[in-house]
């Protein structure tokens, strides 16, 4: 039995939390016959199941959970103030590492914003390129985000065959840019290399994998009674409050809100591609298992369209004082070797402006709002990440929640910490 009001129970023994104000947890009360009906218990910030370095604190009664509050921080990057100080172009690696699980669409959504700002066009087989490349990410991030929401349940074979899966897709990005998370492929003004021999067949080997694979994969959690009874049901909150919390993505969509910022705000020639925007209205954890197995599958339906439409033309856009210069003519062209010596140098001035870019990610609607003063460093750089307005709703959401059915809720979430703390 826990006694005082200034202790604090953990599910992590290896860390023992420190209460900066005592008086803001609720003290243990007795129920008159010598146990305790309600206490304050902390989650993390180091747990396995909160996937990153999350502290949530946990008012119970018994084991029904009547107030939970998530404290972020922990894992606080700076990113938006180091943006400040480096010019254009060397701030595409640091939007590789707000999302480390889809960095390719944080480069995409910081490209767009600046581009429009210096209002270049982009050859179509760079737009194409881009949308093929960032449809990968999604179904990378989302075989992640099922193998450990299913290990989290109970489920060990799904993880194992997610990773297998997920590693052919590493490959692929290894293939086009030499890494195989932080690739930093989507340059403003297109692609950062162009695009290597043999691509098509390697991209079409796995999406012909991953087509059967996902079907696998749903079937083998669908039919687990005990993955069903630990989903269905659990973690729903209406509609109207996850619109006023700024919840977007598959969670809203699980709601039955149609919302996708690829729909809704067409960039990148999305709205030359034919998909379905999955949703459902259960409004729960398996609702929002099958919405994201759904977007695997149409996704899978994107990466095949650009394999057999990809147009043919340069992959970066005519903008020399912006885009790097080819290896070879730099060797052997005065101008090449000087334009390449300015934009590493100095770096290439934007004009003065703000631009808000939207795309949609893996974890729902991402923002970039970019700030330009005239010169070579960026005003300002603001992130409107999706795992941060997903994440203010899990105070409400665990409300009247059993404790063990914690796990599933913070899970069906698939938030990234560094998405939050930037």
């Amino acid at each position: 039995m826990i006694e005082g009001k200034s202790r604090v129970a953990s599910l992590d023994a290896t860390h023992e939390l420190a209460v900066e104000d005592p008086s803001e947890l609720s003290p243990v009360v007795d129920d008159g016959v010598g146990r305790a009906r309600k206490m304050t218990l902390n989650m993390g910030p180091q747990h396995p199941s909160t996937h990153g370095v999350l502290r949530v604190v946990l008012e119970l009664d018994g084991e029904t959970i009547l107030k939970a509050r998530p404290e972020i921080g922990y894992l606080h990057t700076g990113i938006e103030k180091q943006a400040e100080g480096r010019k254009y172009q060397q701030v595409v690696p640091l939007t590789d590492r707000v999302d480390y699980l889809s960095n390719l669409n944080n480069n995409l959504c910081y490209a767009l914003a600046v581009e429009r700002l210096l209002k270049i066009d982009i050859p179509p087989k760079a737009q194409w390129m881009r949308v093929m490349l960032c449809e990968l990410t999604r179904i990378s991030s989302h075989l992640i985000w099922l193998g450990t929401h299913a290990l989290d349940i109970g489920a060990m074979s799904v993880y194992f065959y997610c990773f297998r899966e997920r590693e052919e897709i590493m490959k692929i990005f290894e293939m086009f840019s030499g890494q195989r998370m932080m690739t930093s492929y989507i340059r403003i003004g297109g692609l950062a290399l162009e695009p290597p021999r043999g691509w098509q067949k390697a991209v079409a080997r796995t999406i012909a994998r991953l087509a059967t694979g996902i079907d696998e994969y749903h079937n083998l959690l669908a039919s687990n009674p005990i993955f069903v009874n630990r989903t269905k049901g659990v973690g729903a909150l209406p509609v109207e409050d996850m619109l006023e919390l700024g919840v977007t993505g598959p969670m809203i969509r699980a709601a039955g809100f149609k919302m996708d910022a690829r729909k809704d705000c067409p960039h990148t020639s999305y709205e030359q591609f034919q998909f379905d925007v999955p949703t459902r209205t259960a409004n729960d954890v398996y609702a929002r298992f099958e919405v994201r197995m759904d977007e695997m599958r149409e996704s899978v339906k994107i990466v095949r369209q650009a394999l057999d439409g990809m147009p043919e033309g340069p992959w970066q856009a005519d903008a020399p004082h912006v885009v790097l210069p080819e290896r070879e003519k730099m060797k052997t062209q005065m101008e090449s070797l000087i334009y390449h010596f300015k934009i590493v140098t100095e770096g290439f001035r934007v004009p003065a402006g703000s631009v808000y870019q939207v795309v949609e990610s893996p974890r729902g609607e991402l923002g970039y709002y970019v700030v330009s003063d005239g010169t070579a460093n960026p005003h300002r750089v603001f992130m409107r990440t999706p795992s941060f307005g997903n994440l203010q709703s899990l105070g409400a959401m665990l409300e009247n929640v059993v404790i063990s059915d914690s796990i599933a809720v913070m899970g069906s979430m698939d938030f990234v910490l560094g998405d939050v703390d930037r």
